[in-house]
């Protein structure tokens, strides 16, 4: 997947989930990439405010609530850290694309983890 936005395209998404061995990092790889297919899609859908946002990390998130089954599976969870670290991708996504004025909580806020 090609990314346009250089700081995104630079990112080491969920960094801090891959330092710790608790994540399996295949597991983990799944989450990178529901991380930049959520970049694929802004850049491709270029949403234009936050509800147009909003239905796109919602979306996101969903892919992250099934993801949890397979941390579960792999001896793992979508536990305080990795749920800190998540949402600061997000945070991170919604910055990069210029959406400054998105709501924390709300870009997750379909998350069960």
């Amino acid at each position: 997947m090609l990314i346009e936005n250089g700081r995104v395209a630079g990112h080491a998404f969920l960094a801090g989930m891959y330092e710790d061995d608790y994540f399996p990092d295949h597991v983990v790889d799944k989450g990178r990439l529901i991380l930049l297919r959520l970049c694929g899609r802004i850049e491709a859908e270029r949403p234009v405010g936050l509800p147009a946002l909003y239905a796109l990390t919602h979306a996101a998130t969903e892919e992250f609530n099934a993801l949890d089954e397979e941390f579960c599976a792999a001896g793992s969870e979508i536990e305080t850290c990795a749920r800190e670290m998540i949402a600061e991708d997000f945070w991170f996504v919604a910055e990069a694309y210029g959406f400054t004025d998105a709501d924390h909580e709300e870009l997750i806020a379909t998350r069960d983890w």
